[in-house]
């Protein structure tokens, strides 16, 4: 399956930049991109999105496990659908799969990208999380634009 392609792509460049963050910077080490405007900080994550719900791994884990089985059962039974949503989904899971490798690793999430725009420092963040946020976005886009009826055909043609 073509999308399950496209879900390694992610989760490999996300393993990849974060082992090379891990091993080549000292924790809250940064280097400037783009001054006062993109950094690579190596920074950890304990918590999910923002640093909330901090040391609770085996939630994090456990919700991780039912949304892969779910995203790899909907792609599995719709996989011959040529819409957006099966890129979106696939988006979701490498990011998904990248984070979840790393709270059963390392009991934390290694978190780089760091941005800032003016006085305003956006949480840290990974190629993971890059690829749920855009994946959510995309999977928003598909539910608001795809009329109801053909979610429904789509859906059941699946089931066949």
């Amino acid at each position: 399956m073509r999308y399950l392609l496209i879900a390694l792509i992610v989760l490999i460049a996300d393993q990849w930049t974060k082992w090379l963050v891990v091993n080549r910077m000292d924790l809250y080490e940064s280097i400037p991109i783009i001054d006062s405007f993109l950094y690579i900080t190596s920074h950890r994550n304990r918590g999910a999105a923002f640093g909330i719900l901090q040391n609770q791994q085996w939630l994090f884990i456990s919700i991780t496990i039912i949304v892969v089985g779910f995203i790899l059962y909907y792609l599995w039974k719709n996989r011959k659908e040529k819409t957006i949503l099966p890129f979106a989904l696939s988006l979701v899971l490498g990011g998904a799969i990248g984070n979840w490798l790393d709270r059963v690793r390392f009991q934390e999430v290694v978190d780089f990208i760091h941005v800032q725009f003016g006085s305003y420092t956006y949480p840290i963040f990974n190629i993971a999380d890059s690829g749920i946020v855009v994946g959510v976005i995309l999977l928003m886009i598909y539910i608001l634009k795809t009329p109801h009826s053909e979610k429904n055909s789509i859906s059941e043609a699946g089931d066949s």
